[in-house]
């Protein structure tokens, strides 16, 4: 058994997928937008991973724009038949690299043909449909004309599964009354753990949930407990923070993302990590302080 499947297997949709996946996000530039500054490193990571045994990758065509799917399909295409793509829409990339909003029907048909055309595919595996009430937090509004427009889609042929992002318990039930919800994907880790019950409640639904930002994101997570028990266990707090993740529930799906080689192998190693019901019970304290 290789390192990474140590990590399980979780369906999405019609697809059974490794449990520790790859992010795209960081292939792009700083900030998200643009070229990288060293595209031929950015291929040999994604190729690695895949060697590696990685079989799930998370992608959008907003994060370049368009560069990590350009990358994705310079690295690896034609694809393994048992990679799964995962890709989201719902946003689009000011001209100063801004976040903004592009929910609308013809912005979303547009960004499904976008990522087609970039990934090289006739149909995307998985597709997430961001949700941008509020910049920094899951808020309530009403999400049925976007799952309607990536329903018809979905009808075409052009998706064969739909994913919520950014979003609450009330929406997740929303979407799931117009189509069927393969995964959602919130912001979630070892220290923010607003989605905890959320969690338990999609583990008894067969439910992937993708946490976003599992390090922490932009500011890495930061504690002297978690620093502590790393040590004490020789990895390094990362290492320990998606460790945690594998272990906190059967159906959480990670995504860690990065440009280096040396980080993408510390990443895959984390299913070596054994964490004894002690050690468990100091890191859950940490997201309860």
């Amino acid at each position: 058994m290789s390192s990474i499947d140590k990590s399980g297997t979780f369906r999405l949709g019609d697809r059974s997928v490794k449990r520790l996946g790859y992010g795209a996000m960081q292939l792009a530039g700083p900030g998200v937008f643009g070229p990288p500054k060293d595209r031929a490193q950015a291929v040999a990571v994604l190729r690695a991973a895949i060697a590696a045994g990685v079989n799930h990758i998370d992608t959008s065509d907003f994060y370049g724009p368009h560069v990590t799917n350009e990358i994705i399909r310079e690295a690896l295409y034609p694809y393994p038949a048992d990679l799964t793509i995962v890709t989201k829409v719902g946003g689009k990339r000011g001209a100063d690299g801004s976040w903004l909003k592009a929910d609308a029907p013809d912005e979303l048909r547009s960004a499904i043909h976008d990522n087609l055309h970039n990934l090289g595919l006739d149909a995307l595996d998985v597709v997430n449909m961001r949700f941008m009430f509020d910049p920094h937090h899951p808020a309530e509004g009403p999400v049925e004309h976007q799952i309607e427009a990536l329903a018809e889609l979905q009808q075409q042929g052009l998706i064969r599964h739909i994913g919520v992002s950014h979003v609450t318990s009330a929406q997740i039930k929303a979407a799931r009354r117009i189509v069927d919800v393969v995964c959602v994907q919130n912001h979630y880790n070892l220290a923010h753990r607003d989605d905890d019950a959320l969690i338990d409640e999609l583990a008894a639904e067969h439910i992937a949930y993708v946490p976003y930002f599992p390090l922490g994101g932009f500011s890495p997570l930061q504690s002297d407990t978690l620093n502590t028990v790393a040590e004490r266990l020789n990895v390094t707090p990362m290492q320990l923070a998606l460790a945690w993740l594998l272990k906190h529930s059967p159906n959480i799906l990670l995504i860690p993302g990065t440009s280096s080689l040396a980080h993408l192998e510390q990443n895959l190693a984390v299913t070596d990590i054994s964490l004894d019901g002690a050690t468990l019970k100091e890191l859950d304290a940490i997201g309860k302080a």
